[in-house]
């Protein structure tokens, strides 16, 4: 913790030896499920003293419990009090009481640890064991989720019970003033999405000149400073991060940056230079290898035959490799609706995981720009760094860091190894009755399709509600194509109907109902059974294509048999697909049998996962030694 002023954690470099240590300690001090369990008869035992409480009682229970929190902390019979006063203000206000099991979840994330709990089975009313505990402990509470529209959603959905506990709620979502964003961070639990959190403690960064400075705050508070006015947040004190997987190991790949306008001429021209270049390059000048590029000998010559009538900047053989290679990926790696979407005559990037547009986010180093110039659109100018973190860094400066996911098992060592986050699986409330169909394996992508529209059909004709979910916008939109040749009413769910998410979603269990959608449906949505199709089987999940983690996967067929509900799912995939292409690419030549073109799917979905492991850790490592450079050099972050 470094101050009171703006309290956070101060995250010492690791040793080998520290990993060692702490690989013995993972394995050796696993939190078994019994222990957690444990808390549920003393939550039974304090909703006995609350029988017969009605709300002013309650609210009267929760002021007087405050104090007693702050000084003793989450002890176990303290929080067993907390728990059943939530429970019985949730009943109160929203008319459901948490299950047992989610006093399970609530009990693990209060105890730093990330909740594994099956889609459909509450992690909204889950984190309002935790949260509101904490807030009545004191704590600045973070509930952070993976956009704006579920944090909106949340915090709508929850904010009943937090005023009955007399607590306050806010929620920052992108487009709110500094002075907005200071009051919503200033209440009790604040919701806010992963991107939004992380740029207002850039910005505070910047304000605190790199480094919180306590002492400075308090002196320029008594002075009434606009200096210290400029702070948004409160520190990082308590944090529970829903899709934890999502955020904290699907996006950590990439850092974020705080960036303003450069200041620099003749840099557009510099970057159509190079798209030219990139266009004049043959097949074997350059090399294409788990979504990478990397010039062949052949093609470094051609360039620095090139370079030499350009002169320049171009005359740096390191510099003009870097820009060969970004003109290259902007070419053969971003394509229009699969990274990125074209939309009002701006250049917009799709999250790969979400499905979600990013219209705040760039790409650096140029990477942009001559994506833009690629698609003929007015060209941003480029954007220098201000100030950067990743989300291993920042994530591991709170206090007390917890989670939740329903797919977290097969990360859970990178969890631990990362930000000392163990997991702990909640049982369900109900039996799970989700039925799997054996995944089908084809040779080409029309053969694919063609499978997919018959099942479909298949289903629609039944009566049964599909859900269909495809890896990108291009996908999407093809398919749909495919439904409306032949005659078979859809709905269609991507970036580019995002404002329509919330009606299309709820109606997607609907009799007979076919929704195709990219990942928007994959994380965070609840889609609700209409009557009468339980009997016929439930929600049906259609995957047209693995994705580069399979806990994506596992998030889309979480779709379906929630809360016990029936539910059933199959896969389609050929060897032609983007997942094998990439990260597997002699094997798209072959039509092999169905269970060789599944291991070759699965092989490849193994090798994008350990590239991406890689990437993590080459950027964990890059920024903690440029963190130890910039606090050699006294310049903070």
């Amino acid at each position: 913790m470094i101050g009171s002023g703006y309290p956070e954690r101060e995250v010492p470099r690791e040793g080998v030896a520290d990993r060692v240590l702490a690989t013995a300690e993972y394995y050796g001090g696993k939190v078994l499920r019994p222990a957690l369990r444990r808390i549920v008869p003393v939550v039974h035992a304090c909703e006995r003293d609350l029988e017969g409480e009605d709300a002013a009682g309650l609210a009267a229970r929760a002021l007087s419990l405050r104090p007693r929190l702050r000084r003793e902390g989450f002890t176990q019979l303290l929080c067993a009090e907390a728990f059943a006063l939530i429970r019985a203000c949730a009943g109160l206000t929203l008319g459901m009481r948490h299950f047992d099991v989610q006093l399970v979840g609530g009990w693990a994330l209060l105890n730093g640890m990330v909740a594994e709990m099956e889609t459909g089975e509450g992690k909204t009313l889950t984190a309002t064991l935790a949260a509101a505990t904490a807030a009545l402990a004191g704590r600045a509470v973070h509930v952070i989720t993976v956009n704006d529209y579920l944090a909106s959603r949340d915090a709508e959905a929850t904010r009943p019970v937090y005023e009955a506990l007399g607590l306050t709620v806010g929620c920052v979502v992108h487009g709110l003033d500094a002075d907005a964003r200071r009051a919503h961070y200033g209440r009790d639990i604040t919701y806010c999405s992963n991107k939004e959190l992380t740029f207002d403690y850039l910005r505070d960064r910047l304000a605190l000149g790199g480094k919180p400075r306590p002492l400075g705050d308090r002196i320029d508070a008594l002075a009434g400073s606009a200096r210290t006015g400029g702070i948004l947040l409160r520190g990082l004190q308590f944090a529970l991060v829903d899709e934890a997987d999502s955020v904290l190991i699907d996006e950590a790949r990439t850092p974020l940056i705080l960036s303003a306008q450069a200041k620099r001429s003749g840099e557009e021209a510099m970057l159509r230079q190079a798209l030219e270049l990139a266009r004049a390059f043959e097949p074997t000048d350059y090399l294409i290898e788990e979504g990478r590029i990397e010039l062949t000998a052949a093609g470094q010559e051609r360039l620095a035959a090139a370079a030499q009538s350009l002169g320049g900047l171009w005359k740096g053989p390191n510099r003009r490799l870097r820009l060969a290679r970004q003109a290259l990926s902007a070419l053969h790696l971003y394509i229009a609706d699969k990274q990125y979407l074209v939309r009002d005559g701006k250049v917009q990037i799709i999250d790969e995981n979400t499905g979600r547009l990013m219209p705040d986010r760039s790409w650096e180093q140029g990477l942009h720009q001559m994506i833009e110039i690629k698609e003929g659109v007015e060209v941003t100018g480029q954007r220098e760094t201000l100030a950067r973190i990743s989300y291993q860094r920042f994530f591991r400066r709170y206090l007390h860091l917890a989670g939740m996911t329903g797919t977290a098992a097969e990360v859970a060592g990178e969890l631990w190894s990362v930000y000392r986050l163990r997991v702990a699986r909640i049982p369900t409330n109900r039996p799970v009755q989700r039925r799997h169909a054996p995944e089908r394996t084809y040779a080409s992508s029309d053969e694919k399709w063609s499978a997919v529209l018959e099942a479909i059909a298949r289903r629609h004709a039944a009566g049964q509600p599909v859900l269909v979910g495809t890896r990108s916008v291009a996908a999407s939109e093809h398919l749909s194509g495919l439904l409306e040749k032949a005659g078979l009413p859809f709905q269609l769910l991507n970036a580019r109907q995002d404002a329509d998410e919330a009606q299309i979603v709820a109606r997607a269990g609907e009799p007979g109902r076919i929704t195709v959608a990219t990942n928007m449906a994959g994380r965070g949505t609840d889609i609700k059974l209409a009557p009468g199709m339980a009997e016929r089987g439930g929600l049906h999940v259609i995957c047209t294509e693995r994705h580069d983690s399979g806990r994506i996967d596992r998030q889309l067929f979480g779709r379906c048999g929630r809360q016990g509900d029936p539910g059933s799912c199959e896969t389609f995939v050929s060897v032609t697909d983007d997942l094998v292409t990439t990260h597997l690419k002699p094997a798209a030549r072959l039509a092999p049998p169905q269970w060789a073109g599944r291991l070759l799917v699965h092989l490849a979905q193994w090798r994008a996962e350990r590239a991406h492991s890689q990437i993590r850790r080459e950027l964990l490592e890059m920024e903690d030694q440029l963190g130890d450079q910039l606090a050699f050099s006294g310049r903070g972050e």
